[in-house]
């Protein structure tokens, strides 16, 4: 796929992902209301909840990421280095600057997140500075604003963000069964069924759309790295130390574990594990890389 196919492909599905998450908070909103007898309330409750969502989730939800992962500003004085090399691929790409932080973690990651390269951030563990040298860091910095470039960064954020309103939305749905008391006639039994398969469906789904929307962006990006630094090595090699890591990162959790460039959470290798996860295996991408 090619880089602007990529980009179309990113903002309409970031559209699409709005709308079917706007469609889902309404829906639910109709079961709160049929279950606690609020009627067209419920459904304006529900409304708002749902604008209201959707326009923190679009302004905000990259701030909310960084609260999560426990990051702080980098500034030019403490990581000279880091900043010189994130400006040089930035200038490289053709966009701007991204803002820089880091995670005091010895765990070696990297991910990056905004809604658009005018308002990117790039996020980088005190353990990967450690434990890369420049080649290895390029290449990760460089897959990071790959990323930014092709605006996955958008998508992937809004995932975390709306992944976890529904998680949250689903249980409020549940409890509210059980506090309408009274309301608990044979007609209410079909709005319980409906709210439990719901309930049980939202992390599934969940899972379904990182993983639609991780594993091939994972290969874009990795190819992409490469042709903007001009060295597949410094990346595969990156790779391949990251993977050899087996610390998990202390901040991260399953919400958030797919804007990293390999998983944080370091899961023993199962069949189950691959099949649900967000990104491909290293192998495979260090063997692409290495194949360039």
């Amino acid at each position: 796929m090619l880089v602007w196919d990529a980009i179309a492909v990113n903002k309409r599905n970031s559209f699409l992902l709005f709308f079917f998450f706007f469609l889902f908070v309404l829906a639910l909103g109709w079961l709160f209301s049929e279950v606690t007898g609020l009627g067209v309330i419920g459904l304006i409750i529900a409304f708002i909840i749902a604008v209201v969502s959707v326009y923190f989730s679009y302004y905000y939800s990259d701030q909310i990421v960084l609260k999560i992962s426990r990051a702080r500003p980098a500034t030019h004085e403490e990581y000279t280095y880091l900043d010189n090399v994130v400006e040089g691929l930035a200038i490289a790409a053709g966009i701007p600057k991204p803002k820089i932080y880091v995670i005091d973690d010895s765990a070696p990651n990297a991910f990056a997140t905004g809604r658009d390269p005018e308002h990117a951030v790039i996020c980088v563990t005190t353990g990967l500075l450690k434990k890369l040298n420049r080649a290895e860091l390029e290449g990760v910095i460089a897959h990071e604003i790959s990323h930014i470039k092709n605006y996955d960064i958008r998508f992937m954020t809004l995932v975390s963000v709306m992944v976890g309103l529904i998680a949250l939305l689903s249980d409020w749905m549940l409890r509210a069964f059980w506090w309408g008391g009274n309301r608990r006639e044979k007609g209410n039994i079909f709005v319980l069924v409906i709210a439990i398969v719901a309930a049980i469906l939202a992390p599934i789904i969940a899972t379904l759309i990182k993983l639609a929307i991780s594993r091939q962006r994972e290969f874009l990006a990795d190819a992409n790295a490469a042709l903007l630094t001009r060295y597949p090595e410094g990346l595969a090699s990156a790779l391949e130390k990251l993977a050899k890591d087996k610390e998990p990162l202390e901040a991260a959790n399953k919400a958030t574990a797919h804007l990293y460039i390999v998983n944080p959470l370091k899961d023993h290798k199962s069949f189950l594990n691959n099949l649900f996860s967000t990104h491909p295996p290293i192998e495979e991408r260090i063997k692409r890389l290495r194949s360039m």
